[in-house]
């Protein structure tokens, strides 16, 4: 498992979970949920600042996000798929098929600026289109605390132009 997700391997010591949340942007934990919830529970800050976790039974049939499923655990839960397991997805957006504000980024080279609207932009992208705006300036925009607002990165634009240099 950790070879096909090019991950490093940990194994279960006290702590480890306070090591892996210190230091990992995401963590697959092949452990009983109870006992992953019951680790990671002290750790919790927000959904912003958490690692992706995913937990998988020891025989790999099941893959479980449990933290940051818009964050990247949605994500690793398919790559698991590949090795058999049914990933068990319950976000809201990706049980219906539909985008979230954090894909719409992630995917754009985006920071989203305002998080806490994104509660309410991935409700309404569930019942409808949401519309993606692109505003170039030097602009001021204003906007509801129903809108997110997506900022270009620009470390993901510098990669762009890189990877871009010498094509048309």
């Amino acid at each position: 498992m950790a070879e096909s997700l090019k991950a490093d391997l940990l194994l279960y010591e006290k702590g480890i979970f306070k090591k892996a949340f210190e230091n990992y942007g995401a963590i697959v934990a092949v452990f009983a949920t109870g006992i992953v919830v019951r680790d990671i529970a002290p750790l919790l800050e927000n959904k912003w600042a958490d690692p992706a976790v995913v937990v998988v039974d020891s025989n790999l049939n099941f893959a479980i996000p449990l933290l940051g499923g818009h964050h990247g655990a949605n994500e690793i839960a398919r790559k698991l798929s590949e090795l058999g397991a049914v990933p068990v997805l319950t976000t809201a957006t990706e049980v219906h098929g539909k985008p979230s504000v954090e894909g719409i980024a992630d995917r754009l080279g985006c920071k989203i600026f305002n998080k806490e609207s994104t509660i309410a932009v991935n409700c309404a992208l569930l019942d409808q289109e949401i519309e993606v705006l692109e505003v170039k300036g030097p602009r001021i925009v204003v906007v509801d605390e129903d809108v997110s607002v997506l900022v270009k990165s620009q470390q993901k634009t510098s990669e762009v132009k890189d990877n871009n240099k010498g094509k048309p």
